[in-house]
């Protein structure tokens, strides 16, 4: 039997009043949207919990059923299921419209890895043949209908084992949610589970190379982080922390010509790895004595992950083998490996009572599993990805408040067991220009967490600019990990980059480190609401045509995202095109406002290197932490950054036992003529034993240059001074269970007044003559229409970038 904590609970089984038997169909109304279609010959119908669907146990619905013409309708008021004898010809009506119950219009979903892709091609290293990459289906589709197909999925068992039963016929999930998509996403959790909260650690910057450290090495190295005051809040170490050399192996433990050329002392070995990728016993040639070296780097604020390639099982130079062996019943002194089974309970049990808890104990905090060696194992044909993604976060689960695990997708349903591992990617722009639109679209299937080899794993080329870029993208991505391969002339390490392009990488490490609180806010609403932190345009705007072209841009936790994929040209400017939607947005980082109109406008924005567009829309609140130091404890001191207009934020913080504290912001902005009011509003709730006694909040109102401040504490007016900033700025000595408001009165700035202010902005940093610029800096002053002021760039003799970041915002 498994151990009870490596049993998943599910309620697989749905109400009877939700059922409809008709001919050799059964159909389970779930939702007013979503229904069950099986269809069997033998009228054998699965009532288990599978691989992907855990949960029918849904209220009873409110639906009508008649027969009409051969079919049977199930009506439940927001749409029509119409059955048929023959599956290809049911249909479902919408909103007026009949449509085919299949994916045509299916917005895609993701994919398993992407060892070895450059772009969208996977490249075949055995064969040098490309293929391009096919992303599986997911439950958002343009004509409003998709369908989940689980009839290959195995049944779960109570026993927490896979039967390696299938459906016997077909078992379909139809989702009717029409344009809907986060709705159609939140059905979706409703039967495979809600994504779970992350621990607040994964959210910063990882460290991870395949690199042989030595304990010393590696902790020089966190040292070299800390005097760059660059924060990190995960160590990794790769397949090394553990004897992975053969020539190491041989020599270290004896292992004999014999056992090299046989199976029965191997396990199973694949061509690539050699037998050295899996192990459990640490090497100590590199890490004389490990346990001190995870105290020292916990101490150093890190939480620890260790990579794990278990397919060769567990060999007789283990330490632990021994163990291993009398556990599982194994005769020791055989010497033979002992092989992976992960379809069987006395294994698995061993497998984290032995090899993994110990060192769990130890200080590592979490394990990254690396399983590349098919997607078929033992009797049952189980998939042991999808087996040790869901015993090991099960397993993790046991002693965390917040389980994690770092592993490759294995299916439907793997969002339940975060986070995901993409693969070995080439170093190229080809790759970075395909990863916002693969890690954006998998949201259509309920993956949010993808974590990619940031910067690329290998092949490739080294590029300053191409490194910058492709951390740009991480930092706006769900999970910030780099990492490549294990040259000794290919690391991510900041400072190896040279005219500049270190120096800006450190500082957007320092921002996705201030982001923690915005992220773990955005997180915990994923986890409550199944609103996924990077969402692609058209969930927002499902009926503009331009949300279905611009499939690189993004939304992130609100912010509109760009990333830049391209390189720069020799006026140092890199541009991408964009889709702006209606409504004044500022860039986070150059200040320039866009108003785009009903409907929404086209741009191409040009960035030099040391930004992106990230674009924040008016009454945006962003929380950033100003505590920049390894570890990512609930911060002393806050930032919000506050755009004037209506909006508001929620700030989600809690503990390592899970005590919660919320502290809502809201914002409101009114402009009677020349004048405009922003006020905010500070409400917190909750425990605020999680937060630090002695915080401060500061809130920076980035749109407003100057004005009056007025500060009210539990509705009573305090004097409040501002901040020497380059906007209004406010300190606040926070305590949670005070109610602040500040208002901000100003004067509104011109559209004239902004547009020459810009302009000095940009040409006091554009490379050109000097007399040109002062000459044109003049001339824009004098400009009283945006077309006037077109004319007056364009005419210009500075570089075509120059001329396009003048106009940008027009």
């Amino acid at each position: 039997m498994l151990d009870k904590h490596l049993i998943a609970t599910t309620y697989p089984v749905a109400e009877r009043g939700n059922f409809v038997f008709w001919k050799n169909y059964r159909i389970t109304v779930l939702q007013s949207r979503l229904f069950r279609l099986e269809q069997s010959p033998k009228l054998r119908f699965r009532d288990s919990a599978t691989q992907s669907v855990w949960y029918r146990n849904m209220p009873l619905q409110d639906f009508t059923v008649s027969e009409k013409d051969g079919a049977l309708i199930v009506d439940t008021g927001d749409c029509r299921l119409l059955v048929s004898e023959n599956r290809d010809d049911c249909r479902m009506l919408i909103d007026g419209n009949l449509l085919p119950i299949c994916n045509e219009g299916n917005l895609g979903g993701t994919y398993r890895t992407l060892d070895g892709c450059d772009g969208n091609l996977h490249h075949d290293f055995e064969t040098g043949e490309e293929k391009e990459i096919v992303l599986g289906t997911g439950v958002c589709s343009r004509t409003g209908v998709a369908v989940l197909d689980d009839g290959n999925s195995l049944s779960l068992g109570e026993d927490g084992l896979l039967s390696g039963e299938c459906a016997d016929g077909t078992d379909e999930y139809i989702f009717a949610y029409g344009k809907d998509y986060r709705a159609a996403v939140r059905a979706l959790y409703l039967i495979t589970g809600k994504p779970p909260l992350l621990p607040r650690y994964v959210l910063g910057n990882w460290w991870s190379r395949w690199h042989s450290y030595t304990d010393r090495e590696y902790l020089k190295l966190l040292e070299k982080f800390r005097q760059h005051e660059i924060p990190l809040t995960v160590a990794t170490l790769d397949m090394d922390w553990h004897y992975s050399e053969e020539k190491d192996i041989d020599e270290t433990f004896g292992v004999t010509a014999l056992s090299r050329n046989s199976s029965d002392y191997l396990g199973e070995v694949t061509d690539y790895g050699g037998y050295g990728w899996t192990g459990y016993t640490w090497n100590e040639k590199l890490f004389p004595d490990y346990k001190t070296f995870l105290k020292e780097t916990s101490e150093r604020g890190l939480a620890i992950t260790l990579n794990l390639h278990p397919a060769s099982g567990v060999r007789y130079w283990e330490r632990q083998y021994s163990t291993f062996a009398k556990a599982v019943g194994a005769d020791e002194n055989t010497a033979k490996a002992i092989p992976f089974r992960i379809d069987n309970p006395i294994f698995i049990n061993t497998y984290f009572s032995v090899l993994h808890k110990p060192y769990e104990a130890d200080g590592v905090s979490f394990w990254w599993l690396d399983w590349q060696q098919g997607e078929t194992w033992g009797e049952t044909q189980t998939d042991p990805l999808w087996a040790l993604n869901h015993y090991h976060y099960l397993d993790h689960a046991k002693n965390h408040v917040h389980p994690v695990i770092l592993s490759r997708y294995a299916g439907v349903g793997s969002h339940r067991y975060p986070i995901g591992f993409s693969g070995d990617t080439f170093m190229t722009w080809k790759t970075l220009d395909y990863l916002p639109y693969f890690t954006a679209t998998a949201s259509n299937i309920g993956y949010t967490e993808w974590s990619h080899d940031i910067g690329g794993h290998y092949k490739g080329e080294t590029d300053g600019e191409l490194f910058v870029r492709h951390l740009q993208f991480g930092v706006f991505s769900p999970i910030n990990r780099l990492h490549c391969s294990n040259w000794d002339t290919m690391t991510k390490e900041p400072w190896v980059y040279g005219n500049g392009a270190g120096l800006i990488a450190a500082e957007w490490l320092r921002l996705r480190h201030k982001l923690i609180p915005f992220l773990y806010s955005c997180n915990d609403k994923t986890h409550r609401e199944g609103r996924a932190l990077i969402e692609p345009l058209y969930y927002e705007y499902p009926d503009c045509k331009e949300a279905y072209s611009f499939l690189n841009e993004y939304f992130f936790g609100g912010l509109l995202v760009a990333p830049i994929t391209t390189p720069r040209a020799g006026d140092g400017y890199a541009c991408v095109k964009v889709w702006i939607p209606e409504g004044i947005w500022t860039d986070v980082f150059t200040g320039d406002r866009y108003v785009s109109p009903v409907g929404g406008m086209c741009k191409i924005l040009l960035r030099t290197l040391d930004s992106i567009p990230v674009l924040a829309k008016e009454g945006t609140l962003l929380p950033l932490s100003c505590d920049i130091k390894n570890g990512c404890v609930n911060p002393s001191a806050l930032q919000v950054k506050c755009y004037a207009g209506n909006g508001e934020f929620t700030l989600y913080e809690d503990d390592e036992s899970g005590v919660k504290h919320f502290i809502q912001f809201s914002s409101e902005n009114t402009v009677l003529g020349e004048q405009g009011k922003q006020r905010v509003k500070i409400i917190a709730y909750g425990d605020s034993s999680v937060i630090p006694q002695n915080r401060t909040i500061t809130l920076c109102f980035v749109d407003i240059k100057d004005g009056a401040v007025k500060a009210y504490r539990n509705g009573k007016e305090q004097e409040q001074s501002t901040l020497l900033s380059d906007c209004v700025s406010v300190e606040l000595n926070f305590r949670p269970d005070i109610q602040y408001t500040v208002e901000v009165v100003y004067d509104v700035v011109l559209e004239e007044q902004y547009r020459s202010e810009r302009a000095i902005r940009i040409l006091s940093g554009a490379n050109g003559s000097n007399l040109v610029k002062h000459n044109l800096q003049e001339a824009i002053c004098r400009a009283r229409t945006k077309e006037e002021y077109r004319q007056t760039v364009e005419q210009s003799e500075l570089s075509e970038g120059v001329k396009l970041r003048l106009i940008e915002t027009l």
